[in-house]
């Protein structure tokens, strides 16, 4: 799940952004309003993590932007203003919550949960593809009995396929998604990601679930017909 996080204190954004993507969320970092409202325009997001007091824009005016703009990921505004008013104004901008500094990370953590999972175009918190089990909120794999171990990234790739089960996904659809703006989209770390992938998830199995579509992308799926990658 990818994340925009714009947040003008080195100190917080940095360590924000690190402990976000130790939950495995690709994040991406702005720190003024002007760059953040740039960044939400032009990709992809999941959810939107943003200070208020920023510098060049405030995060209100940067809310009312993206929304004009036709942007519709949650936007969850970090700040130290707790006054009432302030958070109405927070909520009538465009932001879907609001969560005053100083804050625990876990509570910021729950209220992304929260918010990704109030977005229609995301997913339950189980997904089921044949008899392999992915557990959105505990982050974690089942094949049958079997739990799979996954790194971060590895279950990156594996939820957002699973997020998309039964249809073709293409490079480009999983890397935006899966990885931030510093990936090179010339690298070759999706393909090794899923040949690691297809060892934990697919080996030692019968039936096959994760299959390559040759120049159309991945499908994960249970084929009645059984049929393999082409």
């Amino acid at each position: 799940m990818r994340l925009l996080l714009v947040e003008d204190d080195p100190q917080l954004g940095d360590s924000l952004a690190r402990g976000l993507r130790e939950h495995r969320y690709a994040v991406d970092l702005a720190t003024d309003g002007v760059r953040g409202s740039y960044l939400a325009r032009v990709n992809p997001y999941d959810a939107i993590v943003l200070d208020i007091m920023l510098p060049e824009k405030n995060g209100l005016d940067v809310a009312r932007e993206v929304r004009a703009r036709g942007v519709h990921a949650p936007i969850l505004f970090l700040t130290a203003r707790d006054a009432v008013h302030d958070r109405i104004a927070g909520l009538d901008s465009g932001g879907d919550d609001y969560l005053t500094k100083p804050f625990d990370f876990g509570e910021l953590l729950a209220r992304l949960r929260a918010l990704t999972r109030r977005n229609v175009t995301l997913t339950p918190e189980h997904l089921s593809i044949g008899d392999l089990n992915v557990d959105t909120r505990q982050q974690m794999a089942r094949r049958g009995s079997r739990a799979i171990v996954l790194t971060a990234k590895e279950y990156a790739v594996l939820e957002y396929l699973a997020r998309h089960a039964g249809r073709v996904v293409s490079r480009s659809e999983i890397t935006e998604h899966v990885w931030d703006e510093n990936h090179d989209p010339m690298s070759n770390s999706l393909e090794v990601f899923i040949s690691r992938l297809r060892r934990k998830v697919d080996g030692g199995e019968a039936r096959p679930l994760l299959h390559t579509r040759r120049r159309s992308g991945y499908l994960l799926a249970a084929l009645a017909d059984g049929s393999g990658n082409e």
